[in-house]
């Protein structure tokens, strides 16, 4: 089993082969504007996952996907040339989310902002239901001036 810092490395460099790859060596028109986001590897090195992101629509994205499924072999050889290990990994080429999952939170936040901004408008004009100071406050007791720190005193005795 492989150190998963080299784990890391070789991911890293698989990840830069491929992309380098798809420019110069793919020439499918199926293949759309795509970026290879991250790539992660096994720690026993034999299997390597490409996460990617495509710019288009649907149509572009799945012509994408079959593009770079009947590339693999190319791919493969690629990295296998360009890598020093052993036993070149298998590619697995998986659809990034991350994009998808940011901009709806950036939704979630935008309405979230909308909402607090509508919070504070309806509390600027408002007043107190109550009193502005709703809680009691007890008299001043003339009794703790009778008694002292010191519990002789408090007795008269000393």
């Amino acid at each position: 089993m492989a150190d998963p810092a080299r784990a890391a490395k070789l991911a890293d460099r698989i990840k830069v082969v491929v992309a380098q790859a798809l420019d110069r060596r793919v020439k499918d028109p199926r293949l759309g504007f795509v970026t290879i986001t991250d790539a992660r590897v096994t720690n026993d090195l034999q299997h390597a996952t490409l996460y990617y992101t495509v710019f288009g629509d649907e149509a572009q994205q799945s012509d994408t996907r079959k593009a770079l499924e009947s590339a693999k072999g190319i791919l493969r050889s690629e990295v296998g040339k360009n890598i020093t290990a052993r036993l070149t990994p298998t590619l697995e080429f998986v659809p990034d989310e991350i994009p998808v999952n940011a901009s709806n939170l950036e939704e979630l936040l935008r309405t979230a902002k909308a909402r607090d901004a509508e919070v504070a408008a309806l509390a600027e004009g408002a007043s107190f239901a109550g009193d502005s100071d709703p809680y009691r406050k007890d008299e001043e007791d003339d009794d703790e001036e009778d008694f002292a720190d010191d519990p002789d005193e408090r007795d008269g005795t000393r």
